[in-house]
């Protein structure tokens, strides 16, 4: 079943590679208009120009979700153009390194939880009051395995994606009773620059193509799409819902 996003507005973080990059395109294929944001402008312009081959529109946003400010302007801008937001895909994330977690350097630790965890909070901040003015918000968080599994030397990374998924759920919690729905997505292992960094001799053939990720997307962000405050488990295929610890 085709999904119509006409005349919706979509914020994308960390657009220019990856599952950033193709969710961005699936939107626009949609029919979504996609507010395309990540560090790399070369990447974003190649976004573009794929988003134009389909026929579809975007606005190019370069800036670093390490500056506060400029992510609290985004909201600012989207609202005097659009008046409203009606999907965001927080996506854009950092690794830090592998490694005990005595041995990571603080300035490491500091820049997962700056852009995994304080620019997604911040991002929430900004756009909330937009995404209620939409008839249908639509919200997805990018999330991990990494923050149930915690497994050993994946100490920053886990704790910041097992952050973000308190985020998330405590948002959908908040806002039940409005439209705006809220899911995270655990992607599972997909052929990322982040992937090749963190298993660096894996064939990435093995693993799953970003785009396949991003069709997956695609139903969590539908007018049509009813559930909120739960998991997307890319592996299974379908929505978990979470428990207390057994």
């Amino acid at each position: 079943m085709s999904i119509d996003l006409t005349d919706r507005i979509a914020l994308v973080t960390g657009a220019s590679r990856g599952i950033g990059y193709f969710t961005a395109l699936e939107l626009a294929k949609a029919g979504a208009h996609v507010v395309a944001c990540a560090r790399t402008v070369g990447g974003l312009e190649e976004l573009d120009d794929a988003i134009k081959a389909v026929g579809g529109s975007a606005t190019l946003v370069p800036f670093d979700l390490a500056d506060m400010a400029a992510i609290d302007k985004l909201g600012g801008s989207i609202f005097e153009r659009w008046g409203k937001l009606d999907i965001l895909v927080a996506n854009a994330g950092v690794l830090g390194t592998i490694s005990p977690i005595g041995h990571v350097e603080a300035k490491v630790f500091e820049k997962v939880m700056t852009i995994n965890v304080t620019a997604t909070w911040r991002l929430i901040r900004s756009v909330e009051p937009l995404l209620m003015k939409s008839d249908a918000g639509r919200a997805v968080i990018l999330s991990s395995s990494a923050a149930h599994k915690c497994k050993p030397f994946w100490g920053p990374y886990s704790a910041s994606k097992a952050a973000v998924e308190a985020l998330a759920r405590t948002w959908a919690g908040e806002t039940q009773r409005t439209a705006l729905r809220i899911t995270s997505v655990d992607p599972g292992a997909t052929r990322t620059a982040m992937r090749a960094q963190a298993v660096p001799g894996e064939d990435p053939t093995t693993v799953q193509h970003p785009s396949d990720v991003a069709k997956a997307i695609l139903p969590l962000v539908a007018p049509g799409y009813t559930e909120t405050g739960k998991l997307f488990d890319m592996r299974q295929g379908r929505l978990l819902d979470y428990r207390l610890p057994e």
